[in-house]
C-alpha cells in the first residue's frame, strides 16, 4: 500500500459536489426503489413495451437518450483519423518517466522495449523511478542500465510515496518539451514513441496525446482475454471519437504524451491534490488530463501508438484494479463539472461536443447506480423474468463490441463468444464496483501493488556485469 499523507480536512468545491452527488444518487434509488415496491406489475409492463430495450434505460426513461449517444459515438468514431508519424528532424525531444514499483524483472523488459524504439537516440531521456520497492525491482533497473550504458537515468525513491510522487521526481530532472509517461509493467513497438509524440510536433494546439493500451499477458486465461476485447472498445472506439473533436477524458497511465508547457504551471497543485481532505494518491493520469483540458488544449487519440500492458488474470485483482479506476473516475468527473461549463477553450468548436460528453459523463455518475438499486429489487421480486431481460440485454449489448473486435483483431468466431462473456461477467461479477466507487470514492488506495511472495530469478553480481547472459 502506498504511503498517506498529511490530511487537510478543509472541505473543497469538489468535495462538495461529491456530496451533493451521493445525495442525489440516493434520492434517485429510493424513488426507483418504491416506485417497483408499490407496482408489482412494473416488470411485466416493461416486457409489454419491448424486451430489446435494456432494463435500466427503460426504468428511467433513458433509452432515446442513449441510442442518440451511441449514434453520435459512431459517427465520430467513424471520423476519426491518425496524425501520420512525422521525420527525425521534426521529432521534439522528450523525455520518458517510468515510475516502478515492485515490479521485479519486468522493469528490465519494459526497458528493453523503450530502446528498442526508432526514435532518435539524442531525443530521448530516460528516467527509470524506484518508488521504494520491497523486492528485486532495483537489480534488475541497475541491470537495465549495465545493459544499456549512459541510455539511462535511475533514480531511487527513499520509500514508497506513490505513482504520482514517482513521477514528480522525473518531472523535475525532465529535459525537452515532452514527457511521455510509461508503466513499468507494459512494453511499447518500435514504432510507438514516434506516433504517440507527432501530434504534439505537428500541432500546438495540442498538449497531451493518450496510446491505444492493449493486453500483454493475453493468453494467460479468459480474464485477459476478455479486458482485450474492453480495451479495444474503450480505446479504437470510444478514444477514437473523443479524439475527432480533442476530447480524450483520460490519457492512461500505461502509455500517455504531455506538452510540459500544458502541465508544468500545475504539477505542484497535482502533487498535493486532495480529496475529502485526504491526498489523492490515485487517478493521476486523470487528473494530468482535466489538467491539460482545463488550459485549453486538444487531448488526443493515437492507435498506432501501441502498448502492451499485463492486466490481473484473477477475479480479485481485477476488481481491486476496476474499483481504484471508479474512484478516480468520481473524482476527476467532478474536477472536470468545475470547468466544463466556461471557456475553456477558444476558437475550436470541439469545445462544445467536449461539454456535451462531460455534460453526460456527470449524468450517468448518479443515475445508472441509482437504476442499478431498481433492478436489484426487481431482480428479489422477479428473478425469472428479470434474469431473462438481463440475458437479452447482454445479448443485445455484445453486437457492437463483438463487431469492433472482429474488425480491428480478426478475432473470427472468438468475438461473438467474447463479447457475450464480458457482458454477462459484467451484469453478474462486477456491476457492483462502480457503485462501490462511487460510495467510497474517498478511499486513495493503490490496492494493486503489494508485494507478493519472494523476488523471481534475481539476477546475481555476474549477471550484472555479463547483461547479454540475462
Amino acid at each position: 500500500m502506498y504511503v498517506k499523507e498529511k490530511s487537510n480536512r478543509q472541505l473543497t468545491q469538489v468535495d462538495l459536489s461529491y456530496i451533493t452527488v451521493l445525495a442525489f444518487t440516493f434520492l434517485i434509488g429510493g424513488a426507483a426503489v418504491f416506485s417497483i415496491l408499490s407496482e408489482q406489475e412494473y416488470v411485466m409492463g416493461i416486457i409489454e413495451d419491448d424486451i430489446l430495450i435494456l432494463y435500466e434505460n427503460m426504468s428511467l426513461g433513458l433509452a432515446p437518450l442513449t441510442a442518440l449517444l451511441l449514434s453520435w459515438r459512431l459517427v465520430m468514431a467513424w471520423k476519426y483519423r491518425a496524425v501520420p508519424p512525422v521525420d527525425n528532424a521534426t521529432l521534439p525531444m522528450v523525455t520518458i518517466i517510468i515510475p516502478a514499483y515492485n515490479e521485479g524483472r519486468q522493469v528490465l523488459l519494459t526497458l528493453r522495449s523503450v530502446m528498442a524504439s526508432n526514435y532518435p537516440p539524442a531525443k530521448m531521456h530516460v528516467l527509470c523511478i524506484d518508488d521504494g520497492s520491497q523486492d528485486d525491482t532495483w537489480t534488475w533497473m541497475r541491470l537495465a542500465a549495465t545493459e544499456f550504458p549512459t541510455r539511462i537515468q535511475l533514480i531511487r525513491q527513499p520509500s514508497n510515496t506513490g505513482k504520482r510522487h514517482a513521477l514528480l521526481a522525473g518531472f523535475a530532472q525532465a529535459r525537452g518539451s515532452v514527457f511521455v509517461t510509461l508503466d513499468s509493467d507494459s512494453e511499447i513497438l518500435p514504432d510507438t514513441l514516434r506516433h504517440l509524440v507527432s501530434p504534439i510536433a505537428t500541432d500546438p494546439k495540442v498538449g497531451a496525446v493518450a496510446g491505444n493500451v492493449r493486453v500483454l499477458n493475453v493468453g494467460h486465461g479468459l480474464i485477459p482475454k476478455m479486458l482485450d476485447l474492453s480495451f479495444t472498445m474503450s480505446f479504437d472506439f470510444q478514444r477514437r471519437g473523443q479524439s475527432v473533436y480533442g476530447g480524450v477524458l483520460c490519457t492512461p497511465g500505461a502509455l500517455s504524451a504531455y506538452r510540459i508547457s500544458a502541465v508544468a504551471p500545475s504539477l505542484p497543485a497535482w502533487a498535493e491534490q486532495t480529496f475529502l481532505g485526504r491526498a489523492a494518491n490515485i487517478g493521476e493520469d486523470r487528473a494530468l488530463s482535466n489538467i491539460v483540458l482545463r488550459q485549453g488544449y486538444r487531448v488526443v487519440y493515437q492507435n498506432e501508438a501501441v502498448v502492451l500492458t499485463e492486466v490481473p488474470v484473477a477475479y480479485q485483482g481485477l476488481c481491486r484494479m476496476m474499483l481504484r479506476w471508479a474512484r478516480s473516475n468520481v473524482r476527476e468527473c467532478l474536477v472536470m463539472a468545475q470547468f466544463i461549463g466556461r471557456r475553456f477553450r477558444k476558437h475550436d468548436s470541439g469545445m462544445h461536443w467536449l461539454r456535451l460528453a462531460g455534460t453526460m459523463e456527470l449524468l450517468f455518475l448518479p443515475l445508472t447506480e441509482a437504476m442499478k438499486a431498481g433492478l436489484l429489487i426487481t431482480l428479489l421480486l422477479h428473478p425469472t423474468t428479470t434474469l431473462m431481460l438481463l440475458a437479452a440485454s447482454c445479448a443485445l449489448s455484445a453486437i457492437l463490441p463483438a463487431l469492433v473486435y472482429n474488425h480491428l483483431r480478426r478475432a473470427g468466431l472468438r468475438s461473438p463468444f467474447l463479447a457475450v462473456s464480458y457482458a454477462l461477467f459484467w451484469v453478474f461479477c462486477l456491476s457492483w464496483i462502480s457503485c462501490w466507487g462511487l460510495l467510497s470514492a474517498g478511499c486513495s488506495g493503490w490496492l494493486t501493488r503489494k508485494l507478493a511472495g519472494a523476488p523471481s530469478h534475481e539476477p546475481s553480481l555476474g549477471v550484472l556485469h555479463h547483461p547479454k547472459e540475462a
